[in-house]
């Protein structure tokens, strides 16, 4: 008799039973072409569609859809994406990647219980939106609300990195001779004095804004009704340059001599008009306006809504550029800035298993949501719409 405390049936060789996995999910994507007017970046790169079908996700573009961001069709079926010039087909994918919002036409050709993710551009919506969306119980990410594990929004952040730094190249480009320039180099060189610029507003636009004016030899001022923003712009800088909180009689000084004045000021709603009209008819004759803030309304009372294809106008002896969504000028430096941060949210979500439980896992995710099956879950849109909310929340735990 042996002393084993095993019985027979446990000592023979057993079957390895293995912890059961998430189960993955493929993801089948669709990217149309932009249609919206001015709207030339896609959300993702070549590279980026090739890691998701190197995973075994399948990607469909419309034909076309990365010619503006200079991505030709070509490299995207070698990237592994089917390409198709039938824009419903696309549309009729289980997921679907835009820049844009779908306009109320491209919702008609979505299928029911869709997930769309895609920029919101609150102020540009109307309620019938969210109520076309909602009736065919789809599921909706904006860009702008999706969180990274710091609580910072980085679409918006990749994207005002692009717009400040491309204020001052612009303003640049507009300093030259032409009908209206004065002529004049952006910078600093020897024996000539420097640039002066003004901007206002201390986010990350006014940050990209500096150190791209910094980096010319600019002199630069930036005003900016936050200390602690002042501080961590001047943190960043690593440098100490002239910041001063928004109070007329100084701001008006400053703008009488500069040569450019860059507004990057952001509001809840609308953004604040900081520079009155009389202000800017004291500024120098062939001084430069670029007011990136014209977005959400723009903070000089002189601005008025430009288009890339004729962006400035003259006004007091004042050139103003105030052309929105900036962006999309650079179209392939923006869709790479997309791309990137897109492309590993995708990933996760196949990782997770769909949809459902990457939100569970995933709080940045998660704040991204506006519409879970049809259902509002964003508090902003709710109050903006009078449109009936659920907290996410009590629907995903």
């Amino acid at each position: 008799m042996s002393t084993s405390p095993f019985t027979k049936q446990q000592l023979l060789p057993q079957e390895e039973k293995l912890e059961i996995a998430r189960h993955k999910s493929e993801l089948f994507i669709g990217i149309p072409k932009e249609t919206s007017y001015q709207e030339r970046r896609i959300c993702l790169t070549p590279d980026a569609v090739n890691s998701l079908t190197y995973q075994g996700h399948r990607v469909m573009i419309e034909a076309g859809a990365g010619e503006s961001s200079s991505y030709s069709d070509k490299e995207y079926a070698h990237a592994g994406a089917e390409i198709t010039k039938d824009t419903k087909k696309v549309f009729g994918c289980p997921m679907l990647l835009k820049v844009e919002p779908p306009s109320l036409a491209e919702i008609e050709m979505i299928n029911p219980k869709t997930i769309i993710i895609s920029a919101i551009q609150l102020k540009t919506r109307k309620k019938t939106y969210f109520e076309a969306l909602a009736k065919k119980k789809i599921t909706a990410f904006a860009l702008e609300y999706i969180k990274d594990e710091d609580g910072s929004y980085p679409a918006v952040k990749s994207l005002s990195e692009i717009a400040g730094t491309a204020s001052v190249l612009i303003a640049a480009e507009l300093m030259i001779t032409n009908e209206f320039g004065k002529g004049l180099l952006f910078g600093n060189i020897t024996g000539v004095p420097p640039t002066d610029v003004v901007i206002l507003g201390a986010g990350t636009v006014g940050e990209f804004a500096a150190k791209t004016a910094i980096g010319l030899g600019a002199n630069v001022k930036v005003f900016d009704n936050s200390i602690r923003k002042l501080r961590r712009l001047q943190n960043n800088l690593n440098q100490r340059i002239f910041t001063s909180t928004i109070q007329p009689k100084s701001l008006l000084k400053a703008l009488r001599r500069c040569d450019v004045a860059i507004g990057a000021m952001r509001g809840k709603e609308r953004c604040p008009v900081i520079v009155t009209e009389t202000m800017v008819e004291h500024m120098k004759k062939g001084a430069v306006i670029v007011d990136v803030s014209i977005d959400t309304g723009g903070c000089f009372e002189t601005s008025e809504v430009t288009s890339h294809e004729k962006p400035t106008f003259i006004k007091n002896d004042v050139l103003h550029y105030c052309v929105p969504n900036i962006p999309s000028r650079y179209s392939k430096t923006a869709s790479l800035s997309i791309s990137n941060i897109i492309t590993p949210y995708l990933l996760q979500i196949a990782e997770d298993g769909g949809i459902e439980s990457a939100i569970r896992c995933n709080h940045g995710l998660k704040n991204g949501v506006y519409l879970y099956h049809g259902i509002l879950t964003n508090n902003a849109i709710s109050e903006w719409f009078d449109l009936p909310y659920s907290d996410i929340n009590l629907i995903v735990f």
